[in-house]
């Protein structure tokens, strides 16, 4: 999240009124509108690779695929967000303009700027969701993907998956080779 744009608070309704209208992206919490960097290429491109595979993957299903474009609103916690990618299975989000609602799935691409801010103030919102299922963070540092799973007792199960895996999307029936989520990414030693 980037630093507080210069304005008064907002109500919901008037911040996705004025979102409509500006260049670059802002997310909302409590009022306050936050301006959003811009992201590095490999950044744009795991969260590419991560959407692409699972547009391929949930063909023909209920569930689709978004990009950072589409805004999540989370009633609970009264704020918008844009997550690198999200699925939503609920036919209400597919017939949605502005923002989903409803999303099984989340993905989130970890960036030094918003690592802190993705693992804690922003999945304590996510938590909030309660169609929420799974809540992944994908490494690009580290080639790591780590999944959070939603119990049946409403906890989070950590699974970690590494270079060798194949992640298991458990909340989709989807299995995605960790080489497609990394797919010309080169690292830093070469």
């Amino acid at each position: 999240m980037g630093p507080a744009v210069e304005a008064s608070t907002m109500s919901a309704d008037e911040y996705l009124a004025w979102e409509e209208l500006q260049e670059e992206k802002h997310e909302y919490y409590h009022g306050e509108i936050f301006a959003m960097g811009g992201a590095r290429r490999e950044h744009v491109q795991v969260a590419g690779n991560v959407f692409a595979a699972l547009k391929q993957h949930l063909r023909g299903t209920p569930c689709r695929a978004y990009m950072s474009d589409m805004k999540l609103h989370i009633g609970a916690m009264d704020a918008f967000y844009y997550p690198d990618v999200l699925v939503s299975c609920n036919k209400n989000d597919h017939q949605a303009d502005q923002f989903l609602s409803f999303p099984s799935l989340i993905v989130e691409v970890l960036s030094d700027s918003t690592e802190a801010y993705d693992r804690g103030a922003k999945f304590t919102a996510y938590r909030q969701i309660a169609s929420l299922k799974e809540y992944v963070l994908v490494d690009i540092k580290t080639r790591t993907v780590e999944f959070f799973r939603r119990t049946a007792d409403n906890d989070w199960l950590l699974h970690v998956y590494t270079s060798e895996d194949v992640c298991d999307f458990v909340s989709l029936d989807v299995s995605i080779e960790m080489t497609d989520i990394f797919e010309d990414i080169v690292d830093e030693q070469q």
